[in-house]
């Protein structure tokens, strides 16, 4: 914490469990404080277990990797969560997506109003950002141009007070703008 502090690094590579202070409770302090609340925490970790990627999700990770990927994977990851994205490993997208499809609720009414902020276009967009389109993606498949795509995206961001992708996703669950069928 106290180099994130000082460095103010793109992104930092956290491990669950450590020593002194366990990676979930770091990410959400790092994220927390005014001077690092805009680097990028990817977690890297051993420990497959829905818990942590929940709370890592809700600390404010943009990502979540195993630690038994690729090295060419593990390069990749890190720039994709430089550059703003998020990612998740395959076998944690597919639970994420099957458990928020079993614990839909009723959206929050917070979460409503700042949908209601959204125009019908910014709604479209953020439903393809949850079914985990990049930006050429949602551009193809809108027939926009990739430039017009990462600025409702850049929008939907600023205006639902997301810090990435992986918020917008969760944010489009639990108001059940995008729910599995």
């Amino acid at each position: 914490m106290d180099l994130a502090k000082s460095l103010h690094p793109d992104v930092v590579l956290m491990d669950v469990r450590m020593p002194e202070l366990d990676g979930l409770e770091a990410t959400r302090q790092i994220l927390s404080d005014e001077g690092t609340n805009r680097i990028r925490v990817l977690i890297l970790t051993t420990f497959d277990l829905d818990e942590y990627v929940y709370e890592g999700l809700r600390a404010g990770a943009s990502g979540f990797v195993l630690k038994d990927m690729e090295p060419s994977e593990f390069i990749g990851a890190v720039h994709i969560i430089a550059r703003g994205d998020s990612l998740l490993a395959p076998s944690i997208t597919k639970r994420l997506i099957a458990e928020f499809a079993t614990r839909w609720r009723p959206p929050k009414q917070e979460a409503s109003r700042r949908l209601a902020e959204l125009t019908e276009r910014e709604r479209e967009v953020l439903v393809l950002v949850a079914r985990g389109l990049n930006n050429d993606e949602i551009a193809e498949e809108l027939v926009i141009s990739p430039a017009t795509s990462k600025t409702h995206v850049s929008r939907i961001m600023s205006k639902l007070e997301a810090r990435d992708r992986a918020q917008l996703v969760v944010i489009a669950y639990e108001t059940g703008l995008a729910i599995v069928s």
